[in-house]
């Protein structure tokens, strides 16, 4: 992949990666809820959903499944249900005395797992990403050389924008924490954030492959 080429890659990719999407709310909610740790834990669970995306599309998976309509929509059913039950989560937490308590080392500690587990999840339940990747990639390969190396490439490059990306939302973020300590504020927040998850499962069921 030529020096051009990988430009050219980096900005289209950097352009899309600044639409703020599932990954980038689950990014905020947990900067706001327990820091520094919450956003690396989103990141790690996003990026590596987003390696095994790409290998998918190195194997010829996401052009498997454009062709397999059936696959697709059960797929696409599967991950808008995942957005809509963490949306509903988000709004009976809203009812709860402490819908979004102030960090807690031990409580991190605690739901590391569990954390992690739903940004790998949300990254990659969604079928779209890989038939996206599957169209989009390809257009900046160059088929003379050794395409192990470049999707390698387009990978490190996809990681350093999300880290980058996301990362910045949420050192903004974190700057501006302590205007939103107020129990009012944390209800407000997990009511909102729980409408997008739902809005954005119900736009998955509705989108076309």
């Amino acid at each position: 992949m030529s020096l051009h080429v990988w430009l050219t890659f980096f900005i289209a990719y950097l352009l899309i990666t600044l639409s703020p999407g599932p990954n980038v709310l689950l990014v905020i909610r947990n900067t706001l809820r327990y820091g520094a740790t919450g956003t690396v834990i989103a990141l790690s669970g996003n990026l590596l959903a987003q390696l095994i995306t790409i290998l998918l599309v190195a194997l010829g998976v996401g052009t498997l499944l454009s062709t397999l309509p059936v696959a697709f929509t059960v797929l696409k059913i599967v991950g808008a249900a995942y957005l809509i039950y963490l949306g509903v989560a988000q709004w009976m937490a809203s009812f709860k005395n402490n819908p979004a308590a102030s960090p807690v080392v031990s409580d991190v500690t605690s739901r590391r797992p569990s954390l992690w587990l739903e940004a790998f999840l949300v990254s990659i339940s969604n079928p779209k990403t890989l038939l996206f990747l599957s169209a989009f990639l390809p257009q900046f390969l160059d088929h003379t050389t050794g395409l192990t190396r470049q999707f390698a490439l387009m990978y490190l490059t996809i990681a350093l924008i999300v880290i980058g990306v996301h990362s910045s939302y949420a050192l903004a973020l974190r700057r501006l924490g302590h205007h939103f300590q107020s129990q009012r504020w944390k209800v407000a927040f997990s009511r909102v954030s729980g409408t997008l998850f739902i809005g954005m499962g119900i736009r998955l069921v509705g989108s076309r492959a």
